[in-house]
């Protein structure tokens, strides 16, 4: 019928490109979307996204294609995604960067607030404070007043600098008044291993990703940093209920397309996301995976996104932390 009309148009001479344009415009989306990942595969937020893009692929009616773009702490992701079309067709699960990467990277081409738009939080995960078994601490006032009180400063292993861990640490030598050193490691796995080995003497590690190891005894946890206990941890308490009430970070990961991305556009993106965290399946892996589903409004986003800016930009400049 729509080719018949076409033909007709312009045999009578009255068609214009706009009327073409229009004609053959296609609802969104009419193609396969693309989740970029700023990490590399078979990583917690690798696995966290193909969880969510699986579900979210049946509600678009469209198959969803995990791209791995992993380096530089996010920002080779973030500034590919910012210079893509905004259409709707290219997304990025970034996190706890949208907020930090302002402060902690040199000469940032980009500013991720201005330049990305926020479509969910999706879910966020609480770290924890593991030591090696050695380490004659069992609380957080005895890591306290060990790290006062060692002739030589404790050492931290971190999976990537300005990570979650990297901030959590650094928040905790703010409020405690401790002194822990920082060990950078090219991704978790190395930080355990040399923690369970005994080159380091803690990390603030993700929770799916020190679980396993917690459960073995190869490592002791005394801590989480979120602000309740963990349900794969419930007898651990958090930093908070250990005597720094005050303290409290979570890492978190949301969904985010180009800036310019249509409204009506990022609603339907919004909707079907947070369909799909609805999900039993979905909401089970998460479970596994260590994450808490949340799926807030693009708005409630964007805020969380500056909350977050305004919190651990104080840690930062607090801590010294120079970018680079």
């Amino acid at each position: 019928m729509l080719r018949t009309l076409l033909i007709a148009a312009v045999s009578a001479g009255f068609v214009s490109a706009g009327f073409l344009s229009a004609a053959i415009a296609q609802p969104y989306p009419s193609r396969p979307v693309r989740i970029v990942v700023p990490a590399s595969a078979g990583g917690t937020v690798d696995l966290l996204t193909r969880a969510v893009a699986l579900k979210l692929a049946d509600h678009l009616g469209q198959p969803t294609v995990i791209e791995n773009r992993a380096g530089a702490t996010t920002s080779i992701a973030e500034e590919y995604v910012v210079r893509q079309p905004a259409d709707g067709y290219t997304l990025m699960m970034s996190g706890i960067t949208l907020a930090t990467q302002p402060f902690m990277r040199a000469n940032l081409p980009y500013d991720p607030q201005r330049d990305l738009a926020m479509i969910s939080l999706v879910a966020v995960s609480g770290n924890v404070i593991v030591v090696n078994p050695n380490l004659a601490a069992k609380t957080v006032s005895e890591l306290i007043a060990l790290a006062k009180s060692s002739p030589r400063p404790l050492l931290y292993g971190t999976a990537a600098f300005g990570a979650t861990g990297h901030l959590a640490a650094e928040m905790f030598n703010l409020m405690a008044g401790t002194q822990l050193s920082q060990v950078p490691y090219k991704g978790a796995a190395p930080a355990l291993n040399d923690l369970i080995a005994g080159q380091i003497d803690m990390t603030f590690d993700n929770i799916p990703a020190a679980i396993n190891h917690i459960r073995s005894g190869r490592i002791r946890a005394v801590a989480v940093t979120s602000p309740k206990r963990d349900r794969q941890l419930p007898d651990i308490p958090t930093v908070a209920e250990s005597g720094l009430p005050e303290y409290s970070i979570v890492a978190w990961f949301g969904l985010v397309a180009p800036a310019g991305t249509p409204a009506d556009i990022v609603a339907r993106l919004h909707a079907d996301t947070v369909k799909s965290l609805k999900d039993p399946g979905v909401l089970d892996r998460l479970e596994k995976l260590g994450f808490e589903a949340v799926g807030n409004s693009p708005s409630e986003f964007a805020a969380y996104v500056r909350s977050q800016a305004d919190t651990l930009g104080k840690v930062i400049r607090s801590a010294g932390i120079k970018p680079q």
